[in-house]
Formats: C-alpha cells, sequence, structure tokens
C-alpha cells in the first residue's frame, strides 16, 4: 500500500491527471492532496475523484514545500510515500521493484519526461539528469550538489520521519535531504523503469533555472 503526497496550488489544468495516474498504476492507494489556500477550481477537480479511491483534501498554513511534504507524511496511513507534482502524469509503474529497491535505498527516483503545451522536448539543462540507466547517488555537474527530485519520487516513511526536509527553504528541499542522507552514510536512487511525464507550468520551479 502507497501513500501519495500531492501538493496543489491552483493546479486545476493537471491535478486532475495527476490523481487518474495514480489510479491507474497505484491500486489501492492513499491519495493526500496539500492544499496551499488555491483560488481556482482545481479542489473542486479533486472533488470529482473523491468516490474513486481514498482521497483527501489537506489545508496547510505557512507553506513551503518541505513543511507541506512533512504534514503529509505524518499523517500518511502507509510506509511507502510518494511525492508526486500535481503536474506529473505516471505513465510507467513497476511497484514491487521500487518497495523492493527501498530495502536498499533511502529514496527512489524515477524518469520524466519533459511535456510545454502537449510537445514533448530535447531533455537539455535540468532535464539531462533523467538518463536511460540507473543511477546511484547522482550529483548534478550543473548544479554542483547531488540530485534528488520531488516531481515523482518515493521514499519510506520511517526515513522521513527520522530525517524531515527542511521546512524554511523556498524550494529545492529535496537536493538538501540528499545531502543530509549522504552525511548519515545512506543512498537514493533514480531509476528509468517508472516514469511520468512533467508538464510546464508558468509557476513551475523546475522550468526556471537552477535556483
Amino acid at each position: 500500500m502507497v501513500s501519495v503526497i500531492i501538493r496543489n496550488h491552483n493546479e486545476r489544468d493537471y491535478i486532475g491527471f495527476a490523481i487518474q495516474s495514480v489510479l491507474n498504476h497505484i491500486p489501492n492507494a492513499e491519495i493526500l492532496v496539500i492544499d496551499d489556500h488555491s483560488t481556482d477550481d482545481s479542489l473542486d477537480v479533486v472533488r470529482l475523484f473523491m468516490n474513486r479511491g481514498d482521497i483527501k483534501i489537506l489545508k496547510i498554513d505557512d507553506y513551503t514545500p518541505g513543511k507541506s511534504i512533512n504534514y503529509g507524511v505524518g499523517i500518511a496511513s502507509y510506509e511507502t510515500i510518494l511525492v508526486l507534482s500535481a503536474h506529473s502524469q505516471i505513465t510507467k509503474m513497476d511497484l514491487g521493484y521500487v518497495q523492493s529497491l527501498l530495502k536498499f535505498h533511502s529514496a527512489v527516483f524515477g524518469n520524466q519526461t519533459p511535456i510545454y503545451r502537449g510537445k514533448e522536448i530535447s531533455k537539455r539543462y535540468i532535464w539531462s539528469h533523467f538518463v536511460d540507466n540507473e543511477v546511484v547517488n547522482m550529483h548534478s555537474t550543473i548544479e554542483d550538489r547531488p540530485f534528488l527530485h520531488n516531481a515523482f519520487c518515493f521514499y519510506n516513511k520511517s526515513e522521513l520521519m527520522e530525517i524531515p526536509f527542511d521546512e524554511n527553504l523556498p524550494g529545492k528541499e529535496d537536493r538538501y535531504w540528499a545531502i543530509d542522507i549522504l552525511k548519515e552514510g545512506k543512498s537514493y536512487l533514480y531509476t528509468p523503469k517508472i516514469e511520468v511525464n512533467h508538464y510546464y507550468t508558468g509557476n513551475g520551479a523546475t522550468w526556471k533555472g537552477l535556483g
């Protein structure tokens, strides 16, 4: 069983695709939508799925990426946690394989195909990290630091309770968590055997440069 954390702020155009892809690829998942005071009708979209599975809407004040994930982790019912971007759509999944990897790694993140207005774009810049082979403790030469990405990443709840995300960071909480994990002598893994489409949004941090 898996608890899926989806952070939402005015994601009406894509959050339905994210939720439907969870329902299609992860049977009986618990879906926790952490909402940052959305002013669009994205929560109406979420409510369309309420009769399809175990879906909860949770409000959060003083949002930061790390705070929202930590909040969801504290509520999550299951040991396997998936952090999924509201504008990512799962296209390939092998849950049994991922859970076998989590016995040896603190996190497992998957491949991403960047989609700009319906078009698959070349994997340049930040997207060049999503390669065709598995990588342990991926290091970014672009950012000059460990590379982990929370648009599509699995964790053990027990690990996140022990080492939570930094709630003071405005972004890139995943990279700094990876640094903390490595300091503890632990590891994380990138695998292309699971995959999402990552859709362009004007406010998407991944699309805006390095940060």
